[in-house]
């Protein structure tokens, strides 16, 4: 399965990605709350509409990039925040993002992607991150659907396919997560591995 820009632009407009929740996610929120240095480079790669980069900048955070294929979600989001920067906002395909990361957030772009690309996807990451980069967000726990986005999976799924590029500090049920979706989604929180 391909999900083209043009699957992506037809989503958006027609308001079908079901998973936005049309506000940060709690479990995410309150780990930014906690972050002290604000000059570390974050990128939210299939980040939509992207609350999580408002909430973000909106808090003193000026290094914010948004990676998605659709052209719409970016717009709402220069919409929504006038001052952002516009070349922070990269209609691009994830795959050819080439931008070192200190921290990448994830918040529904891997269900988003076919099954298949789950390998490449945990590879790209890895070569994403600075050398003391982290991923941090959360996986849907859950099987969902198997034709179309979103896609699920389950710990020891995800455990396999991480383990190879990241060290695993935090792989849980996410405590804090929005009423709608208490008990099926992990949070997760991944070391950047310096592979040999």
């Amino acid at each position: 399965m391909k999900f083209t820009s043009d699957y992506w632009e037809n989503r958006y407009q027609e308001n079908t990605a079901r998973w936005d929740l049309g506000v940060i996610s709690t479990p995410i929120k309150e780990y930014i709350d906690q972050l002290d240095n604000k000059e570390i480079k974050i990128g939210i790669p299939g980040g939509g509409n992207s609350y999580e980069a408002e909430y973000l900048f909106k808090n003193g955070f000026s290094n914010v990039y948004v990676i998605d294929i659709a052209a719409l979600p970016l717009q709402n989001i220069q919409k929504r925040i006038p001052d952002f920067p516009k070349n922070q906002l990269l209609q691009k395909d994830f795959f050819d993002v080439a931008l070192p990361f200190d921290l990448i957030i994830e918040q529904t772009f891997f269900c988003a992607l076919d099954p298949t690309l789950r390998p490449a996807y945990a590879k790209k990451m890895h070569s994403l991150l600075t050398p003391q980069g982290k991923i941090t967000g959360l996986l849907f726990n859950v099987p969902l659907y198997k034709d179309h986005p979103p896609f699920g999976g389950n710990t020891e799924e995800y455990k396999k396919l991480f383990e190879p590029y990241f060290d695993i500090e935090i792989m849980q049920t996410a405590t804090n997560s929005v009423e709608s979706r208490s008990g099926r989604e992990l949070f997760i929180k991944m070391n950047k591995k310096q592979l040999v």
